[in-house]
């Protein structure tokens, strides 16, 4: 066992953990202590794997800041007698729950790998358990001289890799439900496992670095034509929010409505924060390129780049949950921590 990879499984709910209850048709948690016994496939496996699980189990929708600091908080305390983790997790939540990670522990340098199910590992049809081997293969495996090969939060799904502040659910009811549409797959499962080696993420940092403090003053506002200026008003009440990620179109236009741009314009005076991402599911925000977001530009917005809405979303909770001043905030929404987003050169 000691020159086998050990690799920490964390159980904190989800579709992938589900087995039918024999006697009422139901589908409920399993003890994933029991783990070889539903997936018997692991013992083939040239691995140690242990087990750590959330005292209740949860559904994704319930997932919330407080389960990422359990979550981030297992990984850090066992950070140094595992070589990598795989965390099992409802796919609703689990892009939002991958892109919080990667800010919460920067510094990685093994691999944290997110993966889940379409349909209840007691299932006969079940993807879980492919997803499940593959991912702990992928948190075991190191290159030539002993290192992790991925050292990054990452999302594992039917077949492909992807970093996982770079990716969104995509589909509810198909096997290939993420996508990670600004950045290439990390790595495609087949025969082999074909890692995408220069797009692997390395960090500069010396140690891991924990993050655990979330701020929850965030708003999320979608734009689409003609929309109630005064149905959001309350948004943009510094008492309430200290940011506000816009989902704009295209490549960050808004329309020119008066009443809007005062809006913005008073909450950026008063010291709230607004970051303008697209709402297209791929493309980059380009602030200032048509006359619709100039505006945007002499203001103050912050350019969200191609950033996805859960990395958006999670990056801002972290950086207001830090001890961090407003144009501190500003310059780091604005470039990139740990590969969440392009930036222009």
């Amino acid at each position: 066992m000691k020159n086998k990879p050990k690799v920490l499984l964390i159980y904190t709910g989800g579709t992938i953990g589900m087995i039918n209850d024999p006697e009422t048709g139901e589908l409920k948690s399993f003890d994933f202590n029991h783990i070889h016994k539903h997936v018997p496939e692991i013992h083939r496996l040239n691995v140690e794997l242990d087990t750590f699980s959330f005292e209740e189990p949860i559904d994704s929708s319930e997932m919330d800041a407080l389960r990422w600091q359990q979550m981030a908080q297992a990984v850090r305390d066992h950070y140094d007698a595992f070589d990598g983790f795989v965390i099992l997790h409802g796919s609703d939540t689990m892009a939002f729950s991958a892109s919080a990670l990667s800010f919460m522990l920067q510094g990685l340098r093994k691999p944290v790998i997110f993966t889940g199910s379409q349909l209840p590992i007691g299932t006969i049809r079940t993807d879980g358990k492919e997803n499940l081997i593959t991912a702990i293969e992928i948190a075991a495996d190191k290159d030539q001289e002993g290192q992790p090969i991925v050292q990054e939060v990452a999302v594992y799904f039917e077949y492909s890799l992807y970093r996982g502040n770079r990716s969104s659910k995509i589909s509810a009811n198909q096997f290939e439900a993420f996508s990670s549409p600004n950045y290439p797959d990390l790595a495609k499962a087949g025969v082999t496992i074909n890692y995408n080696l220069d797009k692997l993420f390395r960090t500069e940092r010396k140690e891991l670095s924990y993050h655990s403090q979330m701020s929850s003053r965030v708003a999320l506002m979608k734009i689409f034509p003609g929309f109630n200026v005064k149905a959001y008003t309350s948004l943009f009440d510094r008492k309430i929010t200290d940011a506000i990620v816009l989902e704009t179109f295209g490549s960050g236009n808004a329309p020119s409505n008066a009443e809007f741009r005062k809006l913005i314009e008073k909450y950026i005076s008063d010291g709230g924060i607004i970051l303008n991402i697209t709402q297209c599911s791929s493309g980059s925000v380009q602030q200032g390129k048509y006359a619709t977001s100039s505006f945007f530009e002499k203001v103050g917005v912050v350019s969200g780049n191609d950033l996805t809405t859960e990395a958006a979303m999670t990056k801002v909770m972290h950086l207001l949950g830090q001890d961090r001043s407003y144009d501190q905030i500003k310059s780091d929404l604005s470039r990139s921590l740990c590969g969440e987003m392009t930036v222009s050169k």
